[in-house]
Formats: structure tokens, sequence, C-alpha cells
């Protein structure tokens, strides 16, 4: 019997076999070993994977329990064997880790060829998942170098006066590394061989002073090693879990303990078009503003123009490069609901809220005193950008009655002696304002209107719909390779869905009118 006369016609398992068996799959292939010979097809695998992500199936065991279960495997499978979990587990995380970019680019290329995509306009947003890691397995930056600090003090004290005792001489740099300690260490085991002591262990031993100066230098050593390699994972974060080590400890919405604890997790961009997903990575950061240039650079092969982000995107970094790459960028300025409220707008310390003459270049307080600029600063995004501010400052503050409300922040400097400051970016006020305008115009409504449905719509579907709310494989590769199997799922669910409901080539949702 072929048991594909038992699948309905309109079945989403006979659509994503069609659309992957249009796929090439050499680069899929070539990750095999020459040596060996391939046991399971590498294409089935591949669609087992995609369609047990379409249904919310993640587990290699579920998977397996599918393969030997279910009519719509089993159809997928053609005549082989059901495949082993550890086969299934082995593929995900080792076979396709350095193909799955090109499979993913493969499907949004068809996409694209059946005008399923604008290749206009794309919707970008990011949210946090959480990582395959213990929740309490969190190093701190801070409290490593810290610790790491008192040791390195304690060491600089202790091991000149150990070694001077054994006759030997131990230099002192600025920092006493891991190697200078396997030196130091060399020389007491060349000493005792010299002296022929004999360690010992145990109750009622008495050690020597060789033995108990070795052991001091041996633990020294291991936590200086550990030291090193928790700094070497850190990079630039201020935190890793022990179990999985690209994991940054984050703040998510979903909070376990209600207090707002962190949890291990990864920040994931989505980028999408059409309701599809054309664009999806996993990053360690945890702001949204960085990963937008990233993003848009992985989108430039598809001649996207009109990027809209949320308020989390906006920096003058991100809109200078859309500047210099002619993208025309709808980004909700981080102010824009806030400057609305009539709390704000009658907040006198706020630069918005003051006159500015051009011609003098400066401000006006709410009393009438100018505050002109009085230097420039100089700085760097964490990307190299460079950002010139312009530091503006009030000379007229001492005894105005107005000081209370229009100074704020914090400082160990009283209030009587603090000075007005504006710290100002021109060139990110232009384009702010160029932004504001721009999202305001008819177009920039439309497309505001439907980033909110069409990305954080996809964000949605993804964790509540599908079930997808923590990650099963560890490191970012792996994570990468997992994320992007369910966006090929997701998009496989939008086009079968599209395709019952009538809906294909439609790019944007119009908002119905009374």
């Amino acid at each position: 019997m072929d048991i594909g006369d038992i699948i309905p016609a309109d079945d989403s398992v006979r659509l994503l076999s069609a659309v992957l068996e249009r796929m090439d799959y050499s680069k899929l292939e070539a990750a095999y070993s020459r040596l060996g010979r391939i046991e399971r097809s590498p294409k089935r695998l591949f669609k087992i994977l995609v369609y047990g992500y379409m249904n919310g199936i993640y587990s290699s065991r579920k998977l397996e329990q599918a393969c030997r279960r279910d009519v719509n495997f089993i159809y997928l499978l053609g005549r082989e064997k059901a495949p082993d979990h550890a086969t299934i587990a082995r593929f995900r995380s080792e076979r396709l880790t350095e193909v799955i970019d090109d499979l993913f680019a493969q499907l949004v290329g068809q996409l694209a060829d059946a005008g399923e995509l604008s290749l206009s306009s794309v919707f970008i947003d990011g949210t946090k998942l959480e990582a395959n890691a213990n929740r309490y397995s969190f190093v701190w930056k801070k409290s490593t170098q810290s610790n790491e600090q008192k040791m390195q003090a304690k060491m600089k004290v202790q091991l000149p006066v150990l070694a001077a005792k054994l006759g030997l001489r131990f230099h002192v740099g600025q920092k006493i590394k891991a190697k200078d300690l396997k030196k130091l260490r060399k020389q007491l085991k060349v000493l005792q061989a010299r002296q022929g002591i004999v360690f010992v262990n145990g109750k009622g031993q008495r050690k020597s002073v060789l033995q108990r100066a070795v052991e001091t230098v041996e633990q020294y050593l291991l936590r200086q090693k550990k030291y090193d390699d928790y700094n070497h994972s850190f990079g630039e974060r201020n935190s890793f879990s022990k179990t999985d080590r690209d994991a940054t400890f984050l703040r998510m919405k979903e909070d376990h303990m209600k207090n707002g604890q962190l949890k291990p997790g990864y920040n994931a961009t989505l980028a999408v078009d059409a309701e599809y997903i054309v664009g999806a990575t996993i990053t360690q950061e945890r702001s949204d503003s960085q990963t937008l240039i990233p993003m848009l650079k992985k989108l430039q092969g598809l001649g996207y123009t009109k990027p809209v982000a949320d308020a989390g995107f906006e920096s003058e970094e991100n809109y200078t490069w859309c500047e210099e790459n002619k993208l025309t960028a709808f980004i909700k300025p981080a102010n824009y609901e806030k400057a609305k409220t009539r709390k704000y707008k009658s907040d006198i310390g706020r630069r918005e809220n003051m006159p500015y003459a051009e011609s003098s270049d400066s401000y006006r307080c709410h009393k009438g005193h100018p505050i002109r600029a009085a230097y420039e600063k100089k700085t760097r995004s964490k990307a190299g950008y460079a950002i010139v501010t312009t530091v503006y400052t009030c000379t007229e503050c001492a005894g105005c009655e107005h000081k209370a409300q229009c100074i704020k922040g914090k400082s160990k400097t009283p209030l009587e002696e603090r000075s007005k400051n504006l710290y100002v970016s021109k060139t990110f006020l232009r384009q702010r304002r160029q932004m504001q305008e721009r999202i305001q115009s008819k177009a920039g409504i439309l497309l505001r209107l439907n980033r909110s449905i069409q990305v954080e719509g996809a964000f949605g579907v993804l964790k509540q719909d599908m079930g997808f709310r923590r990650f099963l494989l560890r490191s970012s590769i792996k994570v990468q390779t997992e994320f992007l199997l369910l966006c090929m799922g997701y998009n496989l669910n939008k086009l079968h869905n599209k395709i019952q409901k009538d809906r294909c080539g439609t790019y944007l949702h119009i908002p119905k009118t009374a």
C-alpha cells in the first residue's frame, strides 16, 4: 500500500516535501566524512527535522517516536527505516551547523522567486530566549576580577618570602601569571629531587617546608588558571553560565522567581517580510541597538531599502549606517511616547523644552539665562563608531530658585555647587528630528502598524503557538542552527496557511476604515 494515499492532498507535509526537494544539498553531503558511508539520507533527515519543528516536536527522542508511529513522518522517510534518536541528534548538532545558513537562504530565495516577498520593507525586532543552562550557574565578571586582584596581592607578598626561605629567586612583575607559577613549581620540584625529600600525606604525617611550599604554589596555580579561563570566556560580557559558556545572564519577561532575577539566555533577532522570516540571528548582546547593523548586513543581498524597527534599535550609529548605505529607515525614537505626556512637556530641565538660538549656538533656561557651548567630547561606541558630543554649560546657576527642578541626577557634589550641563550630539539630534517626521507620515504609520503585527506576531507564534521558549542545544553555533530550523518550520507553516486562505502575494496589512 502506498502510504501517500492516506494523506490529504492539501496537507502541509506535501508542501514541505515539494519545497525541500528543490533545494541543493551538495554542501550538506560534503559535511559527511569521505572515509565512511552515509547510512541515512541527509535530505530525509533534514525533512524530518524541519517537519518536527513545524509541529512543535523538538526532542530527538520524540522525533524518533514520531518516525515510527506518525503517518506523515513515515511518508517523508519513504521506504527507509526510522532513524535512531542519536542519529537525529548527531545530524542536528554536528552536520547541520556549517550548512544551515545556506539551506535557510535557499528557502528565502524560493519565497522571493515565487513572489511571496516584497523585497522592499523589512520589519526587525528582538526577544530573549532562555538557554539550556542551569539558572544558578552564573559567573560574574566584577566578582572574578575582584577575587583575582585579592589573590594577586596575597601572592606578591607571600611567594617572594617563600622562595627566599628555600634559597630561590622569584621575580614579581606587575602581574604574576600562570607561567611564572609553573616556573616556581618546577624549581621546587628540582629542589625536592636534589634533596631526596619524600612528600607525605595522611593523618599523623608531618609535612616538610618544601612540601608545603609546593602545595601553596599549586593551589595558586589552579586558581590563576581558573581566573584566566573565566576572563577568556567573558570577552566583552559581564557574565556567563558554567553550563553553557556562550549564554549570558539576561533579564527576561518570563520571571520564574517573580523578583527580576536574571536567567541565562540569548538575544534572538528576527527580520520579517510579508509575514515570512527572512533573517534570524542569535547574539550575546543585552541591548537590541547593537544587533541592527549585523542583521542589515545579512539582508543586503536581498535588496531591502526600508528597515522598520522599534525604539530599542535607535542609536546614532544605526542612523548613520542607514544613511551611508542609502536606506530609508523607520525607527521609532526612544522618547516618542514619553514626549507626548504632560509631565515631559512641563519638565524645565529637559533640553527639548528649552528654546535654541542657532546664531549663538546656545539654549535658554527657564529663568532666561543662556546655556552656551563649552567644549566637545569625543567617545566611541562598543563597535568603534566615533560620537562627537557638544557640552553646553550655564554660568549663571548660582542663587537660581529653579535649580532643584532644573538640575537632576545623583552626584556627590552638593546642589549649590553644581551648574546646568547639556550633552548634545548635533548629528543625532538632526537624525532624530528627521526620523520623527518620517514615522509620522502616512507611509511611516502603515509600516509601524505592520511591524507590530508581523514581527511581534512571528515571535508570538514561535513562543506561544509553537511552544518554543527554551533552547535544547548548547553553544551559540548549535543554538543558531536550532533557531534557523524553527524559522524554516515557521515559514513553511505560513506558506501553507497563505495557500489555504488564498492570501499569497499579500505583503502588508491594510487597516480597515469605518
